[in-house]
Parts: structure tokens; C-alpha cells; sequence
């Protein structure tokens, strides 16, 4: 398994900014300057969100290999963010899901991180869920599998791990399997630990979060910020053994969102942090 970081870790430096909750930083960061970032910290992997590069041209994915190559880091595409097929009710995303599968592939991404949908367009009778994602995931899964990109389907706030297990498990392609978010089923007010056991074995990619109860309402985004690895409620180690044990190694991709206010000096500080955990953790 191989550490490295996810773009979204540096969202607020790519114009995505939490309403109410966050401000907007007086630099901007283009790509480039992220992947620099995450070869000076010392990871091996990025993860790159394609919805911080909008309609990228030609040279611009071209200078975005190279850099990987430069830098010799390895790389997930990430597609999705924030509703991705909208939980089945945005058959038109398809065609976007498609265009980012052929750029993953320029790039050198063997896995492509997609969204199904996320908090806002889940669908709680899973069986009407089921359908509408089926027809399309089997489209995405046919054109990834001729461009040699894995989809990886998180579990983005949209799926209980049972339900994001049954669809997987409806394929059975070696083209689609799991992005697993140590954290993000906290959010549904599931066991993480559990939540992480069951979804292992079909992990193709990861975003390594923890979270913490800050305050509010529980079953609010904002109740459960981002810390530093380590420092928050999820056993990060025994998510790593769990990993482990069931053949995953492939990257490690921290993920940094709402940052808990106040704790740290910036994403830097926690970037930083988190990978010297993840450096110990795996040492050990």
C-alpha cells in the first residue's frame, strides 16, 4: 500500500468553499502546484479531482502527466464530485463519467474514483436506487473496461456499506469494485469499523479520512469535521490491517474535507501530520 494524498484535501485553494462554514484563502493553487505539494511531503500517490479542473484541455492533461512522471508519482483520476449520477436520476452525467475515464487513462490512472451520487440525492428505498444506477453503471463499466480504467464507486454519503456491497457484488467485474471512505458511513450514523470490513474486499481505491463530533446536529455534514489522522474517532490502524488482510495495495489516498476549526494552523498542518501517522502506521 502506497500513501498518498487526494486534491480535495486543498478544496478551499481550488474555489470550493463550505457556505457558512468555511472562507475562501487569498491564494488560489492550480494542479500542477498541488502535485509539487504532495512529492515535497513525501507521498507516493496522488489523487486528482477532476472537478477542479474545468473542461481541461489537451496541454493541460499532457502537462499533468509529465508531472506525475517528473515527480514519480502514482495517480487516481477522481470523477463525481459532489452528485455524480445523482443517484440514478442524471442518466445525462454519463457522458462526462465516460469523457473523465479516456482522460484518466492519458494520465496514466488505472482506478477511477467515481460518485454515484451523494447526501443530497439518495434515494432510501434501495431497490428503486438499485435500478436506476444499474443500466448506467453497466454502460460506464463497458467503456472503462476498453480504455483499461477500474471504477471505483465511493461511498459518498449515498450508500449504506450493505447497499454499495450488493451493487458491486451485482457485477462481479473485474472493471468495478470500491473507493473506500474510512469515514464518510460514520456520517450515515453507521459502524465505521464495520462499514470498512464489509467493503475491503471490493476496494480498488481508498480515501483514508477520520472525522470527530464537533457539534450540532448529528445527522449534519457539518457535525462530523475532518481531523489529522489519528486524532479523530476512526481506528485508522485497524482500517489499515483490515486493508491488508484482504489484498489491497493500491494508494492510500488521504482525504481532508471540512476541517475542524481552529485545531490546526492550516490543511498543511494536517496534511503533514496525517502522513507522518500513516508513515508509523504502516512502519509498525
Amino acid at each position: 500500500m502506497k500513501i498518498a494524498i487526494d486534491s480535495y484535501c486543498y478544496h478551499r485553494y481550488f474555489g470550493e468553499v463550505y457556505p457558512g462554514l468555511e472562507q475562501k484563502p487569498e491564494e488560489a493553487m492550480s494542479m500542477l502546484q498541488f502535485l509539487d505539494k504532495a512529492a515535497s511531503f513525501g507521498a507516493h500517490g496522488v489523487s486528482i479531482e477532476s472537478c477542479f479542473l474545468s473542461d481541461p484541455t489537451d496541454a493541460e492533461i499532457k502537462a499533468i502527466a509529465d508531472r506525475l512522471v517528473d515527480l514519480k508519482l502514482e495517480v487516481m483520476w477522481a470523477w463525481g464530485h459532489p452528485g455524480g449520477l445523482g443517484s440514478g436520476a442524471q442518466p445525462h452525467q454519463l457522458h462526462d463519467l465516460k469523457k473523465h475515464t479516456e482522460l484518466a487513462s492519458r494520465v496514466g490512472a488505472g482506478v477511477m474514483r467515481i460518485c454515484c451520487g451523494g447526501r443530497q440525492t439518495r434515494i432510501n428505498d434501495w431497490k428503486t436506487h438499485k435500478e436506476k444506477l444499474t443500466p448506467l453503471l453497466e454502460e460506464a463499466v463497458e467503456h472503462a473496461s476498453r480504455h483499461g480504467v477500474v471504477l471505483a464507486i465511493e461511498n459518498h454519503i449515498d450508500f449504506l456499506a450493505d447497499e454499495l456491497v450488493d451493487l458491486v457484488e451485482t457485477f462481479r467485474s473485474d472493471w468495478l469494485g470500491v473507493c473506500l471512505d474510512t469515514a464518510n458511513n460514520l456520517r450515515m450514523l453507521e459502524d465505521p469499523m464495520k462499514a470498512i470490513e464489509k467493503l475491503a474486499p471490493f476496494a480498488k481505491a481508498t480515501h483514508i479520512k477520520d472525522i470527530t463530533a464537533f457539534k450540532g446536529d448529528p445527522r449534519a455534514f457539518a457535525f462530523w469535521p475532518s481531523v489529522a489522522l489519528g486524532d479523530g474517532l476512526i481506528d485508522i490502524r485497524q482500517g489499515f490491517e483490515c486493508l491488508k488482510s484482504r489484498g489491497y495495495d493500491g494508494l492510500l489516498a488521504l482525504e481532508i474535507d471540512y476541517l475542524i476549526p481552529g485545531r490546526y494552523a492550516d490543511e498543511d498542518e494536517a496534511v503533514q501530520r496525517s502522513i507522518a501517522y500513516m508513515k508509523q502506521t504502516l512502519a509498525a
